[in-house]
């Protein structure tokens, strides 16, 4: 027998309405500096798939909405909560007295690998991911509760940022949904 793909009618979308009313996986992702568009907008379509709570642009991250940011957002700019946020580090320290823990994505000293990483129960977490070249500034890996990595078996030591996020975000979503039932 064949499988037949689907057509978007029968994929039981959520409407704008549906999706700000779901129940949100209580994740956050903070954009520093990403200079790139259509990465930020990669990113907002990534967050609509899997119902992250909030993203916090900052620094020269460009805001919604921009015709480049929508071209790969498809929208998803409308349905997932954003906040633009000057200063990460004031965003870090806020968030981390608001008990959410702050998870910097990034190749350092310290960092637990992604598949060995465990989000806690009750617990709702923001992982950053910074610039393209840079990555994320030292200033935030220092200010963070903890330093996730991806690993990497190639000879390339990076990926790009909206691979990267969309690679955290699955991973992170199966283990919070895992934990909840």
């Amino acid at each position: 027998m064949e499988n037949r793909k689907l057509k978007n009618s029968e994929l039981d979308r959520k409407s704008v309405e549906e999706f700000r009313e779901a129940s949100k996986t209580p994740i956050i992702v903070i954009l520093d500096n990403i200079r790139s568009l259509n990465n930020i907008g990669s990113v907002f379509r990534t967050a609509d798939a899997f119902l992250i709570q909030k993203i916090y642009l900052c620094g020269i991250t460009a805001q919604p909405p921009h015709k480049d940011i929508q071209k790969t957002a498809l929208g998803a700019t409308e349905t997932v909560a954003w906040e633009y946020a000057e200063d990460v580090l004031d965003l870090v320290e806020k968030l981390k007295k608001n008990d959410i823990k702050v998870f910097s994505v990034e190749q350092a000293e310290g960092s637990i690998m992604l598949n060995d990483f465990q989000p806690q129960q009750e617990e709702t977490i923001a992982v950053v991911f910074g610039n393209e070249v840079k990555g994320v500034q030292q200033s935030v890996v220092s200010a963070s509760d903890g330093i996730i990595e991806i690993p990497q078996l190639g000879s390339k030591h990076s990926l790009n940022i909206a691979v990267s996020t969309g690679v955290v975000l699955w991973d992170l979503f199966v283990k919070i949904s895992s934990i909840r039932e």
